[in-house]
Formats: structure tokens, C-alpha cells, sequence
């Protein structure tokens, strides 16, 4: 750019401030093309700030961007931001999203308590390194002890930021790091109140204490919940060590905090990256968390993130960009059970984590709360909608929705409720979750509310009581798949199977910050040092854990090759033969629930072969859904794009699954004798000793016919490729039909 036109731009823009200062700012994320800086500037970052200026003189720079992106975060008006887009060297100007959270028994569920699953490094810790963007962290919790730790990793790059509540001191040989990124949440919001939430690494809300310990606390011996699922606590990698990036306030997790977070952890040297958090679907150019994690991926980061909580419904998920872990829940064997008798003698089943003084042993009147009220949402016990003196020294069966499951109980009680029967309806179905609850109280599923409606109808003084049952180990069948998993298909790009697969998420035990009672409702007044949560913010970090434990015992391995390690050796079957159910509807569940089943890490450190992938297979993927050049850059920084003339597809990433959509009979060449024929292409990678591979399917449909090409794969050495071809024929189907099948390599001891 010519020094005359910089002058004449200023002058222009200036006489387009009168036009739009009144106007309101929002946050924007500029995405400038580095290769396009012109020589005028000496660097970057004066470029960034020239071109910002030219369009406000008012605003300032929130963050500066060079790994996750080039480019910068900045307040502007809706005018200012179109007058940006124009300039030279833009390649987007996006408006700043707002993401929100996803929100013990685990190890031994796993196997991971086998003594030769420990990391394979010293006893004084390993090299590995776990990012964890969420909350930030309570510096005071015992998962989080350095006992028998060892040095800092030499090549770790982070710091320990000191704020309210937080210093130094707070990191140790466990919590290596932490740092806190609130620019653009303060300028959405004005200053933090220091009075209700801190501006440091500190965990106000207990989400990210929860999700750090869960991915690498230390081991815990006694640790429990008011005495619910005491024992030994701890993390899936407990020798790996911990980077907090506090990016998420109580007004939520913006989109700049989140890219400036993921930036330093880039920088500061982490192996593994773990986001609980997710927004409403957005494609992949404007999905900060997507193009954030491609930059982690391309420096060898894996990354792990939650499904979303908005199931059972279909295509309701959320981070399903393939260099992605998308991470379903699932249950344990585990569960706090609280029996509901009725006064017709029949006992329903419940759980709960009441932990106070218990109903004495008579029974209490009974009363369903939409019989009561007379507001349109009195069934579901919202704050003022129980009449006082209609429920004291009553039961009140109340119904899941609109508010939090343990306010209901509160609600109650401030009507002179003794107890609570929480019923699901059609939405949850059968899952239960338990809640620590502030009366006697049970969550039943749908059946049993129903049950007990015609049970309160049928008797003149219908009467209950509740009583716990305390913990319950072993329970089965288990895993299930929980009913707020997000479900697929992949609402993006459906030739790309999502969820990846399913991970604890239901009812786990880990750690808790001090700043807030577990049941995070202010008028609860309890501490606790460890919380049973439960949400697909909890199986996240479990496999960002286990990633850790794959990447300490195959430092070699790539993001794509711990993940591919993680799919091919997940089980969607029981040890009877049955499938993997879903609560939700109480059937065996599909491939669009728990994806390739649930993690296996035992199996997962020695998987055979794995389908690897680099940062230029999913460029290759991006050029396949033909975005713009524009797009591309802002995905590889302006350094390459898509090759013209070169043919690029979507099946040829070499995905670990095959997800394969398949036109009608109406479609392009359609007509009911019209064959449909998809071809996929991948390549396997040789991790284990030398095998012969043979490849067999299992198919639920006629309709299709599958063929592999070659049947049979040998590998004579360790790392070596092989490539293969599965081709789908599939005759006229109706619309909307759907079939699931299997496709595995089995040589030897393995089974891929």
C-alpha cells in the first residue's frame, strides 16, 4: 500500500465517524492474509493496528493473533466492521460467539487401575502436558498434589498468572501453569466485580476444577461426596501435568478469551488440549473452536471436545470438525440409588445425593405439583409456583424442566414441602441423574412418574416416603449411552461420522472449588472439596486424560493416530453379544449415539494399526467442500490453497469410520433400478508387529453391498502403509432410511 493511499483511506474514514459513532459496538475477530502485509509496514502486528485505526479511531485492540490465526480481536460497529471487510489483506471480519459449558469410579471402569496401566515415565511424573480451557482452577484442591513430582518439563513455555485469590505459589509441579483471559468478556460486560467473580487463574464456578482433575488429578485415597462413591479419586493421566486457560466467566465463554487461550497454550507447549464447552452448530470457517483446534492439531496437539447436552435429539451436536474428538456420555457401573414406597406398597426405583437427615419412617401425604397450581408451569415447580400451605409436611412430586432439577427442591421447601419426587418426562425418559439435593429428595424416570400420577388419582390419601440407598456399585447393564448426549448424524458434513465415541459422563466424582456449594445455587451454603457432575462436559476430559496416557507411551504418535487408537478399539457390545443401549429409548443405540462405541484405553495402547492423518489430509478435506480461497487461508495462515485442477474428496480423508449418504431414487440419475455406487479410499498404518490382516463385514441391510479391495493387508514392518478401497452399491432405498454395519481388520490378537 502507497503511503498517499494510507492518508486518503484516513481521510474518508474519518468522515465516516460522525455517521456511526452512536452506533453499538460488538467484538469482532479479524482474520487478516499474512502473506498480504504491505512493505510499508515494518511488521504485523503495525499493519493490525493501521488497519484497525482506519476504521475507529475510538476502539483498541483486545488480542493479537499468530498461531491459532493472523489477525486480531477488536470492538467496532456494525458500519466499521463493513468498512474493514473492504480493505485489502481482510479475510473475514466474523462478530464474536458466545459458547457456553457442557455441563472416582471412572478408572476402575476403564481398567486403568491394572498396575501396568500406569504412564510409562518416571514415578516423578511425565513429560506430558494437559491444556484445559474452561473455568480456571481451585489451587486448594487435593487432586492437584505434587507429591513425588519431579522438575518442570524443560520445554514448557507457560507461566502462573497472579490475580484475585490466585499467585505464584498457587502452581506447583502438578499445575505447571495457568492463565486467565477475560478482554473481551470485560468489554462485553464493563470491569469484573472482584467481589463476586475473581480475574485470575481462580475457579468461581467449579466447572474447570472438575474437568482438569477428571482429565489428570492426582490420586485421592477417601475422597467423596458428603459420603456418596467414597474411595480413591484420580485422574485418567494423575502423572501428567496441568495448564488451566480461564476463558470462561459467569457470563459465558467468548469467542476472543476462547482463540487467545488456545493461542498460548499453542505457545506454551501442551500436548493435549480438553474444551467442555460448544455453541449452536456453525460451519467451519465460523467456528473459532474449529479452526482454533485446526492450528492445535497441525502442532501435533490433540484435541478433545464435548458432543454437546441437547440430546436425544438428531443432529444436535456440536464440535464436529474432523481433527476434532467429539466425545459422547455414557454411564458407569455405579449409582445413588433413592426408593420411593408408595403407600399402596409398590417401591419405585430413584437416585439422589441427599446427604441431610432422612424422612422419619412414616409416610407423608402425597401430592403432584400441576394438581396444586395454578400457574401453567406449577408441574415443574419454578420459584413461586407452589401455593403456601397447600404442600406443608407433604411429598411433592414435581416434573423435570425449565429450571435447575435441584431449585425445584428449594421451590418446596419454601412451601413447607418434607420431601421431593423429581419425574422425568418424555424429554429424559428413563435416565437418571442425581443431584445433591437440599431435602429428601429421588429423581424417578418417566415410567415411575407416570405410575405414581395414577397412583395420586386412584387413592383418596395417596402417601410416600424416600429413603437412600447409599452407593451402588456394579450396576448394570452399563455403559448406556445417557440420554442428553448429543446425537448425529454429523449435521455438517455427514460422510464424517460423529460423535468420535462416548466416555464416561454421568454421575462423576472430581474435584470442586471452595468458592461454591456443589449444587452452585447461592443459597446453599455447603463446601465440598469433590462434586458428582454429569454432562458431556465430563466425558471430555476423559479422553483428553487418556489421550495423554497414549501420547506418553507413543510420544511419536499424531493427534490423528491417538484418536484413530481410540475409535478402532472402542466396543459398542456388552461381553454377552448385545448392543450398547440408550437410555433415551431404552433400545440398543446407533453409531449417530455412541460412535464407534466406548473408549477402551487399555486395548487403545496397542491397537495394531491406525488410520493417521496430517494437517495437509484436512486441508484436503476443506478444498473438498469447496470453500473459497479466502477460506482457506484462513485456515492454513495464508501459506497454501487448494491445488486447481486437482480432485478432491471428502470419503478420501482417512477417517478411522465410514459414514456414507446415499441418494434416492429421485435423485441425479434416479429411477428405482438406478445403483448407487460410493467409493472411499484409506490407508492403515502399521503400529504394531509385523501381521497379515484379513477384513470382514458385518452389514444390518441388503440394500448395500459392500466390497474391500484388497481382502487381505500384510505388514512386514513397523510404520508401514497400506491403502485399501471400500466400495457401497446400494439399490433404490426410501428416503431417510438408515443401516449401520461393521468393517474390521483382524490379524493375529488384533481387531481394527
Amino acid at each position: 500500500m502507497k503511503p498517499r493511499n494510507v492518508v486518503l483511506m484516513t481521510v474518508i474514514m474519518a468522515f465516516c465517524y460522525r455517521n456511526v459513532a452512536a452506533q453499538h459496538q460488538k467484538t469482532y475477530i479479524v482474520h487478516m492474509d499474512k502473506a498480504s502485509k504491505p512493505s510499508v509496514f515494518t511488521d504485523h502486528m503495525e499493519w493490525y493496528e493501521t488497519s484497525m485505526r482506519s476504521v475507529s479511531e475510538s476502539t483498541s485492540m483486545l488480542y493479537a493473533y499468530d498461531k491459532v490465526m493472523h489477525g486480531f480481536s477488536t470492538r467496532l460497529t456494525v458500519d466499521e466492521a463493513g468498512l474493514l471487510r473492504n480493505q485489502p489483506g481482510i479475510i473475514s471480519v466474523q462478530e464474536e460467539v458466545i459458547y457456553e459449558l457442557h455441563t472416582t469410579r471412572s478408572p476402575e471402569f476403564l481398567g486403568l487401575e491394572r498396575s501396568d496401566m500406569t504412564m510409562s515415565g518416571s514415578a516423578s511424573g511425565s513429560d506430558v502436558i494437559v491444556g484445559v480451557v474452561d473455568t480456571g482452577v481451585w489451587p486448594g484442591s487435593k487432586s492437584l498434589d505434587d507429591t513425588g513430582f519431579g522438575p518442570v518439563p524443560s520445554l514448557w513455555k507457560g507461566e502462573c498468572e497472579s490475580g484475585t485469590g490466585f499467585n505464584v505459589t498457587s502452581c506447583n509441579k502438578k499445575l505447571i501453569g495457568a492463565r486467565y483471559f477475560s478482554r473481551a468478556y470485560e468489554a462485553a460486560y464493563g470491569p469484573i466485580d472482584e467481589t463476586i467473580e475473581s480475574k485470575s487463574p481462580m475457579d468461581d464456578d467449579g466447572h474447570g476444577t472438575h474437568t482438569s482433575t477428571t482429565a489428570t488429578g492426582s490420586a485421592v485415597i477417601g475422597a467423596s461426596l458428603f459420603g456418596f462413591a467414597k474411595g480413591k479419586a484420580r485422574g485418567m493421566a494423575p502423572r501428567a501435568r496441568l495448564a488451566v486457560y480461564k476463558a470462561c466467566w459467569l457470563g459465558g465463554c467468548f469467542g476472543s478469551d476462547i482463540l487467545a487461550a488456545m493461542e498460548k497454550a499453542i505457545i506454551d507447549g501442551v500436548h493435549v488440549l480438553s474444551l467442555s464447552i460448544g455453541g449452536s452448530i456453525s460451519d467451519y470457517p465460523t467456528d473459532i473452536v474449529a479452526y482454533g483446534a485446526f492450528k492445535a492439531v497441525s502442532h501435533g496437539i490433540f484435541v478433545s471436545c464435548s458432543a454437546g447436552n441437547s440430546g436425544p435429539a438428531p443432529q444436535s451436536l456440536s464440535n464436529v470438525a474432523p481433527w476434532i474428538a467429539t466425545v459422547g456420555a455414557g454411564t458407569l457401573d455405579r449409582d445413588f440409588p433413592a426408593y420411593v414406597t408408595l403407600g399402596n406398597g409398590k417401591k419405585l426405583y430413584g437416585v439422589s445425593l441427599y446427604s441431610g437427615k432422612p424422612l422419619p419412617g412414616s409416610m407423608f401425604p402425597l401430592v403432584f405439583a400441576g394438581n396444586i397450581s395454578n400457574t401453567t408451569t406449577g408441574r415443574l415447580c419454578v420459584p413461586g409456583s407452589l401455593p403456601q400451605g397447600r404442600v406443608t409436611g407433604k411429598i411433592v412430586m414435581c416434573e423435570r424442566g425449565l429450571n435447575s432439577r435441584v431449585q425445584k427442591g428449594m421451590v418446596v421447601k419454601a412451601a413447607g414441602g418434607v420431601g421431593m419426587i423429581l419425574a422425568n418426562t418424555d424429554t429424559f425418559g428413563e435416565e437418571l441423574v442425581a443431584d445433591t439435593h437440599l431435602i429428601p429428595s429421588s429423581t424417578i424416570g418417566q415410567k415411575a412418574g407416570d405410575e405414581i400420577k395414577r397412583y395420586i388419582v386412584s387413592d383418596h390419601n395417596p402417601t410416600a416416603t424416600i429413603t437412600s440407598g447409599g452407593t451402588q456399585l456394579g450396576v448394570q447393564p452399563s455403559p448406556v449411552v445417557a440420554a442428553f448426549s448429543s446425537r448425529g448424524p454429523n449435521p455438517l458434513t455427514p460422510e464424517i461420522l460423529k460423535p468420535d465415541f462416548i466416555a464416561p459422563g454421568v454421575n462423576i466424582l472430581a474435584g470442586w472449588t471452595n468458592k461454591v456449594a456443589p449444587t452452585g445455587l447461592s443459597e446453599d451454603q455447603r463446601r465440598a472439596e469433590f462434586n458428582i457432575v454429569s454432562g458431556t462436559s465430563m466425558s471430555c476430559p476423559h479422553v483428553g486424560g487418556l489421550a495423554a496416557l497414549l501420547k506418553e507411551t507413543h510420544p511419536e504418535w499424531s493427534p490423528a493416530a491417538i484418536k484413530s487408537a481410540l475409535m478402532t478399539t472402542a466396543y459398542s457390545t456388552y461381553k454377552n453379544g448385545e448392543r450398547l443401549l440408550d437410555v433415551a429409548s431404552g433400545m440398543p443405540s446407533t453409531a449417530f449415539d455412541h460412535g464407534a462405541g466406548h473408549v477402551d484405553p487399555v486395548s487403545a495402547l496397542d491397537p495394531g494399526l491406525v488410520y493417521d492423518a496430517s494437517a495437509d489430509d484436512y486441508l484436503s478435506f476443506l478444498c473438498a467442500l469447496n470453500y473459497s480461497s479466502s477460506v482457506i487461508r484462513m485456515f492454513t495462515g495464508g501459506s497454501s490453497t487448494c491445488t486447481v485442477g486437482k480432485k478432491y474428496r471428502v470419503e478420501d480423508l482417512n477417517y478411522p469410520s465410514f459414514s456414507v449418504p446415499l441418494m434416492t431414487a429421485s435423485g441425479q440419475g434416479g429411477g428405482s433400478s438406478a445403483a448407487n455406487i460410493v467409493k472411499y479410499t484409506r490407508t492403515l498404518t502399521n503400529v504394531g508387529p509385523p501381521e497379515t490382516y484379513k477384513v470382514w463385514i458385518l452389514s444390518n441391510t441388503r440394500a448395500v453391498k459392500i466390497k474391500v479391495e484388497p481382502e487381505e493387508l500384510t505388514f512386514t514392518e513397523k510404520n508401514e502403509k497400506k491403502v485399501y478401497t471400500v466400495t457401497f452399491t446400494a439399490s433404490s432405498m426410501e428416503s431417510g432410511t438408515t443401516s449401520f454395519g461393521r468393517l474390521v481388520w483382524s490379524g493375529g490378537k488384533y481387531v481394527v
